[in-house]
């Protein structure tokens, strides 16, 4: 099968050794998305915002490999923390998937990779 790679341009893509989607015959995994903007920082201050910047570049992935929110069937949000921002995530997340209702997972984590982020989420689709 052929592999695809689509690269969000990170430097730290390389040195970490990951894509930011990788895609396998009909499959799109996404990797864990933060919500910043292209200046490395945080889209906002509150877990909803982080959480809509992060799907939108998941959307962005997805499109370029070919598929949508539609075609996803798995996600995942790691949440730092879920007593405070885990309605704020799932507001964002419904309001994406809604319709697809995909099969979904919320964790609490300890930390993410930047002390002022809230919220990472990743993705799985499969384009028919």
């Amino acid at each position: 099968m052929n592999r695809k790679r689509i690269s969000s341009g990170a430097p730290w893509e390389k040195t970490v050794g990951y894509s930011r989607a990788v895609c396998v015959g009909n499959r799109i995994v996404v990797a864990g998305t933060t919500g910043i903007q292209p200046d490395g920082q945080p889209a906002g201050p509150d877990a909803y915002t982080q959480a809509r910047r992060a799907l939108e570049i998941i959307e962005e992935a997805l499109t370029e490999a070919g598929g949508s929110f539609a075609d996803v069937v798995r996600t995942r949000m790691f949440v730092t923390h879920i007593a405070r921002d885990g309605e704020a995530v799932g507001r964002a997340h419904g309001e994406v998937f809604a319709d697809v209702r995909p099969a979904s997972t919320m964790i609490e984590v300890s930390a993410l990779i930047q002390p002022e982020l809230l919220v990472e989420i990743e993705v799985e689709a499969v384009v028919e």
